[in-house]
C-alpha cells in the first residue's frame, strides 16, 4: 500500500516576495512547511541573489503553474558598468574590465528604446537550459563553454529609472525567456562598455500586483496566529484573463468525470470551468462550441 503524503489539502496561490540567498525550490519547500501543504511548486525561477515576486501554487492550482509560465513579468534591475562576470552578476567571478564612458540619461534612455520589440538573445551559460540533456550551467561550472542559439524575446516597455556612474538602474517588462542579466550586458555593450547585474527585483508576474506580495516573516506570523489561508489568491487567480464557464446539472456532472460537453456558449480557446460548488478545473472550447477537459480540480466543495 502506498504511503500517503504528509500535510493538509490547501489550494491557492501564494504571493511571496522571495528575498536574496534562497533559491526557489528553497522558497517553495519554506512555503509549503509553513502552510503544511501536501504539494506546492512555482511558476518560474529566480536567481539566489534575486528577490521579489515568486507565485506559490498550492494544491491543486499546481494544475495552473504551466499556463502561468506565458505571463509578462517586471524586474528592476541595477546594471554595474564596467566590469562583467562570469554569472553576469555578482555571484560570479570578475572576467573583464572596461572605462565607463561619460553618459547622459538622455543617450541612455536613446540606447534603451532601441530594445523595446522583439529582440534576439543568446542565453547565457549560466542557465537551465539544456545541451545534449546537461543543464548550461553545470557546464559552466566545469569550465565549459558551448554554442547557444539566439532565442526570440519580446520587450514590452524599458525604462532608466537612474543613473549615478557606474550604476544603471532600470526599469523593464518583458515576455517569459527573458534574461535580465544578458540585456544588462547588451545594454552595456550598446553604451560602449560592458557591465553585471548588481541587484534584481521582480515587482510583478502578470496579472499579480506588486503589492499583493507577502515576506517569508509575515507569512510565519500569519500561520502562528493560523491565518494563512487568508494570503492565498484563488487557484486560477493567474488566469484571471481567461474568460469563465458555468455548467449546471448533467453538464456540470459529464465535465467533472472527464467527458466533454456540447453547446457552451463561450468563444473557442482556454477557459475556466466553474460549478455549483466553485472551481471545476480548466477546459477547451473548440470551434463547434464543444467544451474539452484541460484540467480537473479535485478541490472539495
Amino acid at each position: 500500500m502506498s504511503r500517503r503524503r504528509k500535510g493538509r489539502d490547501v489550494h491557492g496561490v501564494f504571493l511571496l516576495d522571495k528575498p536574496a540567498g534562497y533559491s526557489s525550490s528553497q522558497a517553495v519547500q519554506k512555503v509549503r512547511w509553513l502552510y503544511q501543504a501536501r504539494k506546492a511548486g512555482h511558476t518560474g525561477s529566480l536567481d539566489p541573489f534575486a528577490t521579489g515576486m515568486l507565485p506559490i501554487c498550492l494544491g491543486e492550482a499546481s494544475k495552473t503553474a504551466a499556463f502561468m509560465l506565458e505571463a509578462s513579468k517586471t524586474y528592476l534591475a541595477r546594471a554595474v558598468l564596467g566590469q562583467s562576470t562570469t554569472t553576469g552578476d555578482i555571484e560570479g567571478e570578475i572576467d573583464e574590465q572596461q572605462p565607463v564612458p561619460p553618459l547622459e540619461l538622455d543617450e541612455i534612455r536613446a540606447v534603451l528604446a532601441g530594445f523595446e520589440g522583439t529582440i534576439e538573445q543568446i542565453p547565457p551559460m549560466y542557465s537551465a537550459l539544456k545541451h545534449e540533456g546537461q543543464p548550461l550551467y553545470r557546464l559552466a561550472r566545469a569550465g565549459k563553454e558551448v554554442p547557444r542559439e539566439p532565442r526570440s524575446v519580446t520587450i514590452h516597455a524599458i525604462e532608466a529609472v537612474a543613473w549615478e556612474t557606474p550604476v544603471l538602474t532600470f526599469r523593464v517588462t518583458c515576455s517569459k525567456g527573458t534574461y535580465i542579466r544578458t540585456l544588462a550586458e547588451d545594454i552595456a555593450r550598446k553604451l560602449g562598455s560592458c557591465a553585471h547585474l548588481g541587484a534584481l527585483r521582480r515587482l510583478n508576474v502578470e496579472p499579480f500586483r506588486e503589492s499583493d506580495m507577502i515576506g517569508l516573516d509575515a507569512l510565519a506570523a500569519l500561520a502562528e496566529a493560523g491565518k494563512q489561508d487568508a494570503a492565498l489568491q484563488p487557484p486560477d487567480a493567474g488566469l484571471a484573463d481567461w474568460p469563465a464557464v458555468t455548467l449546471e446539472g448533467l453538464a456540470e456532472q459529464r465535465f467533472g468525470h472527464g467527458n466533454p460537453v456540447d453547446g457552451v456558449s463561450a468563444p473557442p480557446g482556454l477557459v475556466r470551468v466553474y460549478g455549483s460548488g466553485g472551481l471545476l478545473g480548466l477546459g477547451e472550447v473548440t470551434a463547434d462550441k464543444l467544451l474539452k477537459a484541460k484540467r480537473l480540480m479535485n478541490i472539495a466543495r
